[in-house]
């Protein structure tokens, strides 16, 4: 049993909570704690292939945006690996995914509040002594240990998810695509179903050795086209605060429909992404008609696995002509991304919890899900009250100096509440000027 009360515990260590622990260091007189299940920090592993890149710039790292003369900086790590210069002749504000990688794992090494190897399997309250108490294994050890904070901030993540006709069927998600590579490569026919940047990268992957290893390689989608990425400046101003206000102000019945409509502003794929996939396939066709074939407006409606032969077979509904078929191949990648699930350690904290009329989180502004609005925040599990910017990394530094704002009752980080030029409501001087008419 651990005596000491944090200020708060930060739980799961992604790229989000790890910012927070960053932030949190050289802040005098904060007594804060990060735990995490794993063996120490790793994003994304089966997606860290050679040429992947972020999608958005290289100032959104961990603190830059919160704190610009952070020890912690992405720039300071190019310093200290001796690679600052060669970053600048590089001209590209786009970090390889396995550069990000490396520069968390870099910031992670010299912080002293994070532990590792510790799996949550129980929040519960300690009403007498007015603090969270949890419960946790060594994933190393077996040793059962105690933490005590005032208030706790979860960054569990998210999770991968997959169509309801993949249950019970042995697929290959996206976030495993690495640890399969070459197994599907053995195969004579891979499908890869999905439509934003991880299906494209994963395709162009498989693409580029097709003619080497002697495979098809074929990419379904039930988008009605390949969608870009929007990165034109006024839509970027929709990860801004101020959209994060309008949007979290607006009704669910409104929030719902709007945020599905606008998933190709971040899901899409990056142009220079899709740039490259024409530019292979253009090359391949020198030699002959490419090993492929891509499907849009497409979907998986239901699937087979046949064990013995090893193949699978889909079901495939075309949008626009209705017209349906079965496709058959021996290898299938399902990129259809993640989302929220609750971690099972809240099961304690449930009449703590504040509810939408769904049963979700019901966010508040600040970030807090529990019914007195002050002791339990979420990093990522926001997306259906605060919109596209949940997930983008562009806003982590916004929301860590609002939790810190929050826990602390002072913001040691100045917060930025107005950056967009445009207005995403109505004006006040508009309402008042329709009221005059």
């Amino acid at each position: 049993m651990h005596d000491t009360i944090h200020d708060f515990i930060g739980i799961g260590l992604g790229p989000f909570n790890l910012g927070l622990a960053a932030l949190s260091v050289p802040l005098g007189g904060v007594n804060a704690l990060f735990l995490d299940m794993a063996d120490g920090f790793n994003w994304h592993p089966g997606m860290l292939l050679d040429d992947a890149t972020l999608q958005t710039s290289f100032i959104a790292d961990l603190v830059t945006l919160a704190d610009p003369t952070s020890p912690y900086s992405f720039l300071n790590y190019a310093k200290q690996a001796g690679r600052l210069y060669a970053f600048y002749i590089k001209e590209d504000f786009f970090l390889l995914r396995q550069e990000y990688n490396q520069y968390c794992q870099w910031v992670a090494a010299q912080l002293p509040n994070l532990r590792f190897r510790q799996f949550v399997e129980l929040a519960r309250y300690d009403e007498a002594r007015g603090c969270y108490v949890l419960s946790c294994l060594c994933t190393r050890t077996g040793r059962v240990s105690q933490y005590l904070a005032r208030k706790l901030v979860l960054g569990t993540g998210t999770k991968p998810q997959l169509p309801r006709c993949c249950d019970g069927v042995p697929v290959v998600h996206s976030g495993q695509y690495l640890q399969h590579r070459a197994g599907l490569q053995q195969k004579r026919a891979i499908a890869v179903v999905g439509s934003g940047q991880s299906a494209a990268e994963i395709y162009l992957d498989l693409l580029k050795d097709a003619p080497r290893h002697g495979y098809r390689v074929d990419w379904i989608t039930r988008s009605p086209r390949f969608f870009p990425l929007e990165y034109t400046k006024l839509t970027l101003e929709m990860t801004s605060p101020d959209y994060i206000d309008y949007f979290h102000a607006l009704p669910a019945g409104v929030r719902d429909p709007l945020l599905a409509a606008q998933k190709g502003l971040y899901k899409g794929i990056n142009r220079t992404l899709i740039n490259a996939i024409y530019d292979e396939l253009y090359r391949q066709s020198l030699a002959g008609p490419p090993p492929s074939t891509l499907l849009s407006n497409t979907e998986m409606t239901a699937l087979r696995h046949d064990p013995y032969r090893d193949g699978y077979t889909l079901a495939l509904h075309h949008h626009e002509t209705g017209q349906t078929s079965d496709y058959r191949c021996e290898a299938l990648v399902v990129a259809s991304g993640y989302g929220y699930q609750e971690p099972a350690f809240l099961q304690g904290l449930q009449q703590r919890i504040a509810r939408d009329a769904e049963g979700r989180l019901a966010v508040r502004r600040n970030y807090s899900i529990d019914t007195q609005g002050r002791e339990l925040f979420v990093q990522n599990a926001e997306l259906h009250t605060h919109g596209l910017a949940a997930p983008d990394l562009t806003m982590a530094c916004h929301r860590n100096s609002v939790i810190l704002r929050e826990i602390l009752g002072h913001a040691p980080y100045p917060i930025e509440e107005r950056v967009a030029f445009q207005t995403f409501g109505m004006p006040q001087h508009a309402r008042q000027e329709a009221a005059w008419a």
